[in-house]
């Protein structure tokens, strides 16, 4: 039981560090869903198409919340972090 604590845990951690994967993955499984419920739906489309169109959406999705993770994180990273640090150096 432990090591199932220690693995939630773990993950809590990642998701704390970097909040939007967990948001890609929400918006994937979102899409997913959507584009299943709407197949009924899809005309004279073949299904082929219509699963590439599904893929393309969500891993577009998932593609976005990473590029603006990996932005978010360069910000603090060299925008707030040496904000602070001269604010520091300063102070002193």
């Amino acid at each position: 039981m432990s090591d199932y604590e220690e693995n939630e845990s773990k993950f809590m951690r990642k998701a704390k560090e970097n909040p939007f994967v967990p948001v890609g993955l929400a918006g994937f499984f979102a899409i997913v869903g959507y584009k299943l419920l709407k197949m009924k739906n899809r005309g004279d489309t073949k299904m082929s198409v219509h699963l590439i169109h599904m893929r393309v959406a969500a891993q577009g999705f998932v593609v976005g919340a990473m590029t603006i993770g990996v932005i978010y994180s360069m910000y603090k990273e060299y925008i707030v972090k040496p904000r602070e640090d001269q604010k520091a150096v300063q102070q002193k």
